[in-house]
């Protein structure tokens, strides 16, 4: 069984991603249960969905679990939508930004995520680890890379479960911005991610 994880480069005025950074520590390990491959993908409208199903393209996953940032949030956000829409309150990574507009022309309203979302929440707050589901993904990278992934299975017929899941700040995000916001540490959020991956590994089995 081989199970895909993505996380994103660093954006807007930060130089560190909190899902990049779990990705890297996790591409160091080895699970008895499954194979796991790992990218990071560009934040860039046209470049991080194509790097994204070049990845599934390539890897043939049985499962795809793909990780971003979420400042302010104050747990684990599972996903559960990913909606047709380009609407960047920043700029990406290259500079544009996209108002308004479809991702897929002709691709329906949204799609929901293939994750077993409930079970997830629940390995998760089993592990006193705080979890909630969450039902925007926003309108940036974090849902455009979603809603294609989605719209690519749906398009193949792959039985392929697959999703988002939004990581709070680190602590030293927040330390930078000398704000009040929640955060969670590089620890707790590998140990979230290990409990969704091999929750997602039962649910395949």
């Amino acid at each position: 069984m081989k199970i895909l994880l993505t996380g994103f480069e660093a954006f807007g005025q930060s130089n560190i991603n909190p899902s990049e950074r779990v990705v890297g520590r996790m591409a160091e390990w080895q699970f008895e249960e499954f194979e796991l491959e790992t990218a990071v993908l560009p934040v860039d409208r046209f470049r991080g969905p194509e790097a994204l199903l070049a990845c599934v393209e390539q890897s043939q996953p049985d499962g795809v679990v793909c990780l971003g940032e979420a400042g302010g949030r104050h747990a684990i956000s599972i996903e559960r939508v990913a909606i047709n829409l380009l609407d960047f309150g920043i700029a990406d990574n290259d500079g544009l930004i996209v108002q308004d507009e479809k991702i897929v022309a002709d691709g329906p309203d949204a799609y929901f995520t293939t994750l077993p979302v409930r079970q997830l929440k629940q390995s998760l707050n089993e592990a006193n680890i705080p979890a909630e589901l969450s039902l925007s993904a926003g309108a940036f990278l974090c849902n455009q890379v979603t809603y294609s992934l989605l719209h690519y299975l749906a398009q193949r017929e792959l039985a392929v479960p697959a999703g988002f899941v939004h990581l709070p700040f680190l602590p030293q995000q927040v330390a930078a911005q000398r704000r009040p916001l929640p955060s969670m540490t590089l620890d707790l959020m590998k140990t979230a991610v290990t409990v969704i991956l091999k929750t997602l590994c039962n649910h395949l089995a």
